[in-house]
């Protein structure tokens, strides 16, 4: 009967042992899904945070970008707002609503310098699209200032703007670094030249295709091949204008031979140059959830 009773007890604690079994592994197990559950929210936590400041990073570089450039008016806040971005017509803005702007400083300053003002617009004879009917003179940049305050709504400012662009100073630019590839402007950048040297060429051309400058620029090469023969005189007046041209051309090589009839031949070869388009770059960022975050860019856009 007594090894009845001690087989019974014994029985009993080891079940009591078994249920604390399970109950140590149940509450592991609880413990272990708890962990694993707050690790994996954690991350997701810190996963969206990050994408969040990257987003609004991008959306801080974007209304910067807007803002200096002068393409919209400055925001309320210190971003753009989506009613503002959708309200914004560039071409309705008047320079006085983007102060200290890219726009603002080059229809301002840029316009008016009087040192770029100095160089003369080469124009055909019927051309009138810079003669003021009033006063039956080219434009002076007071003048284009003033059509351009009193303009009114996205067509007249436009018009206005482009009045500016042409004939103020501002048209030097496109002369002295054209912004594609026009042989036939450049040959008659350089007979322009040769007649105010008083002296015909034989024969006018470009000497090849064009060719980037270097890899990381966006400056391109004209070659040009010229040959001279003439008195000493004019050699030498050709020769000063093409070095004083509003428009660069870069003698990279050049023979010069005297002749029998007291006369110089100069044999030379020249790069003229122009820029293509300039583009921000666009950037992507990749963000995963093992804390790597990677920007890859490139030169096709903007910031992403």
């Amino acid at each position: 009967m007594a090894k009845e009773i001690t087989l019974t007890k014994n029985l009993k604690i080891t079940e009591a042992q078994q249920y604390m079994i399970l109950a140590v592994l149940g509450a592991s197990l609880v413990l272990g899904v708890s962990i694993a559950l707050t690790k994996r929210f954690t991350n997701q936590i810190s996963f969206n945070t990050r994408v969040i400041m990257e987003e609004e990073k991008a959306i801080a570089d974007y209304s910067n970008v807007i803002r200096e450039i002068g393409i919209c008016k400055s925001p309320k806040n210190k971003t753009y707002s989506d009613t503002e971005l959708q309200a914004c017509d560039p071409a309705s803005i008047e320079v006085s609503e983007i102060p200290g702007s890219l726009r603002a400083n080059i229809l301002e300053n840029l316009a008016a310098n009087s040192s770029l003002s100095s160089v003369p617009k080469i124009a055909s004879s019927n051309d009138t699209s810079c003669i003021n009917p009033e006063t039956n003179k080219t434009y002076t940049y007071e003048e284009l200032n003033k059509i351009y305050d009193v303009a009114v709504g996205s067509d007249e400012l436009t018009a206005a703007s482009n009045l500016i662009k042409s004939c103020s100073a501002l048209r030097v630019i496109p002369d002295a670094l054209p912004a594609f590839s026009n042989n036939e402007a450049l040959m008659a950048s350089l007979n322009k030249l040769f007649i105010l040297s008083n002296w015909e060429p034989e024969a006018l051309s470009p000497s090849g295709e064009s060719e980037p400058y270097a890899d990381d620029s966006n400056m391109n090469v004209i070659p040009v091949g010229l040959t001279i023969k003439a008195d000493s005189g004019t050699t030498k007046q050709v020769l000063y204008n093409i070095e004083h041209s509003i428009r660069e051309f870069d003698i990279t090589s050049a023979t010069i031979e005297w002749s029998g009839d007291n006369s110089i031949v100069v044999e030379a070869s020249a790069r003229a140059y122009y820029v293509t388009p300039t583009t921000l770059p666009r950037y992507t960022t990749v963000i995963t959830e093992n804390n790597v975050t990677s920007r890859n860019g490139n030169s096709s856009g903007e910031n992403e």
